[in-house]
């Protein structure tokens, strides 16, 4: 089951939740919403991600720095049906690796189409 959660990066062990307008919660009053607005750009990780490490976000974002802590982890969730990790890059340059259950994840790609 997904954790709903930041687990890496900005805003880490910060409640993710919002099935309109998906949000991190870094206080229970303080969303950051994500939307075109505050996200430059995002990146679903997949095992295929994690092994290759193919794509310039990927290397950039989750790669190194991030994804070595939790690398075991992103690689066990993203086998788990229902549960994502998206690399999240924010227009303010801070960056987090979210893992949403699948309510979640079509919410946050409805916002960020």
């Amino acid at each position: 089951m997904a954790q709903n959660k930041v687990i890496a990066g900005d805003y880490e062990g910060s409640i993710v939740m919002g099935f309109v307008t998906p949000g991190i919660y870094p206080t229970p009053k303080t969303p950051i919403e994500l939307t075109k607005e505050n996200v430059n750009s995002y990146e679903v990780i997949t095992e295929e991600h994690r092994k290759s490490a193919a794509s310039g976000i990927t290397r950039g974002l989750v790669g190194g720095a991030l994804l070595g802590p939790v690398g075991l982890l992103v690689g066990l969730t993203a086998k788990t049906k229902g549960t994502h990790v998206i690399a999240i890059e924010f227009k303010d340059g801070k960056k987090s690796l979210i893992e949403i259950d699948e309510k979640l994840y079509k919410a946050l790609i409805k916002r960020l189409f």
